[in-house]
């Protein structure tokens, strides 16, 4: 099949089934040889979900009516279509001949016409991008724009213009394998353009690489962690020989650089989903690091954890991820304005249980990469209000002395959106 109908397969599955784009895409990418194809065939799918409500619309108004059912998918392979017209330099007659083709190809020859007639109606007029409502204008379901309004009165447009942005790629050092100035030696060795981020361990690559060409990246030198998650392991600050709770740890980067801060810590990385838990034993054999890896509810560490209360925790609580959506544009499509709540009921449930396993003197991080407050500050706020015994510390990074914990938004020293948060048990 060729490449439009596998994107159009991609397409499909995240806006009908659910599935997210990260475990769509490479579904379909597997059925690819050539490194260009598979990186055309992610261009054409993250692209689709950057600009989705525009495309819809132009592609709408071309029709009569409304593909159903089965046929959903050719207007998914539309979807590709118009973005290639719009979005990419792909010369316009390849890009609708493909697209026909990959119509044939997915077994509806019937509407191989339909799909031939659109796409030449929209190459012919060329009608502009349409602006006529929020959802349309920034590419952003309207309950989060309204959201974002709310959270950001000052900035919310450009909160949202950084999240369409395609994000950078950062790298963290393993300051266990080599200094970061040495590793940036060996980039510059590699005629790999890179500079310091703002903690102690980040680099900026200038343009995205295959790890596969970064030095000693097999070997655990360096990993790809985005440069504000890279913060959790310097803001929790583990010592020497604490047991240490790493709480929803998948897909095990915090876990890692933990150790990395800090060897001789005994840590416990739990996560509820049992096939993503997977990516962190990698991610440790990988690096040479050890720790105790459970398959449990945060929620309930009584039913899987015997041992002491543990000296510090890091809880990257379950997240709307709305700080990034510029690495994960499905997530304006997948996520709902009722998760909203949901979300927060669930964090306020993990943190209270993670609490009471928090010895007296120790510290919690909370993390999320959301930037909604409902999930964050006010999050906070209220378990501060039930929580005799909860002290939040300031963190030196957060723009007023007066705010609750750290707020990063998308683009900030071109960071991914992340929340943080530091409690100290009395």
């Amino acid at each position: 099949m060729n490449l439009r109908g596998l994107a159009a397969k991609v397409v499909f599955q995240v806006l009908e089934k659910g599935v997210s784009l990260s475990v769509a895409l490479p579904e379909q990418q597997q059925k690819l040889s050539s490194g260009k194809d598979k990186a055309l065939l992610a261009e054409l799918c993250y692209g689709v979900m950057r600009y989705l409500p525009q495309l819809d619309k132009l592609i709408s108004d071309c029709m009569s009516k409304p593909m159903k059912g089965k046929q959903r998918i050719v207007h998914q392979l539309l979807l590709i279509g118009c973005y290639q017209l719009y979005f990419t330099r792909i010369p316009a007659h390849a890009a609708i001949s493909e697209t026909a083709e990959a119509c044939r190809q997915l077994k509806f020859d019937g509407l191989v016409k339909v799909v031939n007639g659109v796409l030449r109606n929209l190459q012919r007029n060329q009608a502009p991008l349409p602006t006529d409502n929020d959802t349309l204008a920034f590419n952003t379901p309207a309950w989060l724009v309204k959201r974002l309004k709310d959270a950001y009165p000052d900035s919310w447009q450009q909160v949202i213009e950084q999240s369409h942005q395609r994000p950078p790629m950062w790298l963290r050092n393993n300051q266990l394998s080599q200094t970061r100035e040495q590793y940036l030696a060996l980039l510059d060795e590699q005629e790999i353009a890179a500079t310091t981020g703002s903690s102690d361990n980040a680099i900026l690559l200038e343009s995205p690489k295959d790890v596969a060409l970064l030095p000693g990246f097999g070997e655990g030198a360096a990993s790809v962690q985005d440069g504000a998650a890279q913060w959790a392991a310097t803001l929790l600050a583990p010592q020497a020989d604490e047991l240490v709770l790493d709480a929803c740890a998948a897909p095990g980067g915090k876990t890692c650089h933990l150790l990395e801060t800090e060897k001789s810590i005994d840590l416990v990385a739990v996560d509820f989903d049992a096939k993503r838990l997977e990516r962190v034993q990698q991610n440790l054999d990988r690096l040479s690091l050890n720790a105790k890896v459970i398959h449990g509810d945060a929620a309930d560490i009584d039913s899987w954890w015997h041992g002491d209360k543990f000296d510090r925790i890091l809880l990257d609580a379950p997240c709307s991820a709305t700080g990034v959506i510029r690495r994960h544009p499905d997530i304006k499509w997948l996520r709902k304005q009722a998760d909203i709540e949901d979300l927060a009921s669930l964090q306020s449930q993990i943190l209270d249980h993670c609490w009471q396993w928090l010895k007296p003197g120790g510290t919690l991080l909370y993390a999320t990469c959301s930037i909604l407050p409902q999930e964050n500050a006010e999050q906070i706020r209220a378990f501060l209000a039930r929580t005799q015994d909860a002290t939040l510390v300031p963190i030196a990074q957060q723009s007023n002395s007066g705010d609750i914990g750290w707020q990063i938004t998308p683009g900030q020293d071109n960071m991914d959106g992340f929340y943080y948060a530091r409690l100290v048990k009395g």
